[in-house]
């Protein structure tokens, strides 16, 4: 096999001192890091890796849905390296390098019920207006002391001087500065890793934190973070630490949002959500008509689970509306005061539990929806939407409620195909199965009695 065309300096770290293995990796629908590991030698001679498609719709158990996606019907995928992607692994003993991989179908295309390919194809939908979309996520997350037990709540971890957190930190450095250490590993991993982080602060949670990414193009900012994810975790384990993405891991508590600050911009960089005199352009509006119009039917792609719907609490800055207005944070579809240039959309309802290639792909995407059909938005709100709605009125606040408006829709399928919205809504079931068969502590404790 010809040798992999390498960046000069990529491939001389490869080299000397030797990296022994990449790692070939790529998300499952759940967000989980997948893929095998190939000896760098191999991978230098162009060595190629195949894998089941299927394992792109493994469940958060493990499971497949059903026969359709499995068995005969399961075909192999080529991992095909993004080498852009090619990084070394900052938490590997001995020397290991990570890369970032498509799912390739025998036939040369991207595997359909890929996530990565989900997003690439709203990309191209962008790409053909000859627009380019531009996002910020920022993410919530927790950190946990550890626990064998998954019954028992998370508990806040020890701190210096053997005190636990109780509240009332929202955005003081004092926690920050307790758990410096792992802080600093883990700021050093992100930049190995080429993640472009921007302001970390303590969040309304007892040991909730958000840190920010700086704005990019969309796949780029999806892969970092999804590398984020992965190396939270592993510093977070390295220093006796849990980190949690759970919309909701606690009750009474805040819980854990991804939002997306989203624009878009023509060929030469131009921000086509302001005119030239810095007013609003249409384009701004039918963006915003796409999202209220379609992100009730693609909630299954950015809040993936049963306990990603606890998160909407009334009053808890998780609005589960589709209103729209400037500097509000009662509503879901918040416009930040900024410059013409920096004119944007945050859409405040993915949790951090989310996919973010598939968030990603589910909120651009209804975007570009409205794009493409001139969607006219509702009439900005201002004031406290929290006081005249109920969580309900405007979007599922269950999984099953999502997995029925989804399946009523045709955005799912004019944005990503017959085969992933197919795979999609049977890997959601299965999950919402399983969750269905666990009985509660809930259950437990106030059920044991009755008559």
């Amino acid at each position: 096999m010809s040798e992999r065309v390498l960046p000069d300096e990529a491939a001389a770290w490869l080299r000397s001192p030797p990296v022994r293995d990449v790692e070939m990796i790529f998300p499952d629908m759940t967000g989980v890091p997948r893929g095998k590991t190939l000896p760098a030698a191999a991978f230098l001679a162009g060595q190629r890796l195949a894998i089941a498609r299927a394992v792109a719709i493994q469940s958060y158990t493990g499971d497949f849905p059903d026969y359709r996606f499995y068995g005969e019907h399961d075909p192999d995928v080529t991992l095909e390296p993004d080498l852009s992607t090619l990084r070394p692994v900052p938490w590997a003993k001995t020397p290991r390098a990570l890369v970032l991989c498509d799912c390739v179908d025998h036939d040369g295309g991207y595997s359909p019920i890929a996530p990565r390919s989900a997003l690439r194809r709203v990309l191209e939908g962008y790409a053909r207006l000859g627009l380019q979309p531009v996002v910020a996520p920022e993410l919530e997350f927790y950190l946990f002391r550890p626990s064998a037990n998954p019954d028992a709540p998370f508990q806040p971890p020890e701190l210096r001087g053997g005190r636990v957190e109780t509240g009332q930190e929202a955005f003081a450095l004092g926690a920050l500065n307790e758990l410096e250490d792992f802080f600093d590993d883990l700021y050093r991993a992100c930049e190995v890793l080429g993640i472009g982080t921007d302001t970390y602060v303590h969040e309304m949670g007892v040991s909730q934190f958000e840190i920010n990414l700086k704005h990019g193009e969309a796949l780029a900012l999806a892969d970092q973070t999804f590398l984020f994810k992965y190396v939270l975790k592993e510093t977070a384990l390295r220093h006796g630490l849990t980190a949690v993405c759970m919309a909701k891991p606690l009750a009474g508590a805040p819980g854990s949002s991804m939002h997306l600050h989203q624009s878009v911009v023509d060929a030469n960089g131009q921000n086509v959500f302001s005119d030239a005199d810095g007013t609003p352009t249409a384009l701004f509006h039918h963006y915003i008509g796409g999202l209220q119009t379609h992100l009730g039917a693609l909630m299954p792609l950015f809040c993936p689970n049963p306990n990603s719907y606890r998160r909407f609490t009334k009053g808890l800055a998780a609005p589960v509306n589709l209103s729209w207005g400037v500097d509000n944070r009662s509503v879901g579809l918040r416009i930040p005061v900024a410059p013409p240039a920096a004119r944007r959309v945050e859409n405040r309802l993915p949790g951090c539990d989310a996919n973010p290639y598939l968030a990603l792909a589910a909120s651009l995407g209804a975007g570009l929806l409205g794009i493409q059909d001139q969607t006219a938005p509702s009439e900005p709100v201002q004031g406290n939407v929290f006081r005249e709605e109920s969580p309900c009125d405007m979007l599922p606040c269950s999984m099953e409620a999502a997995l029925e408006a989804m399946q009523g829709s045709h955005a799912p399928t004019r944005l990503f195909g017959e085969a992933f919205t197919a795979a999609l809504l049977a890997l959601r079931e299965l999950e919402l199965g399983c969750f269905r068969e666990e009985i509660t502590p809930w259950e437990r404790r106030y059920l044991r009695n009755t008559a």
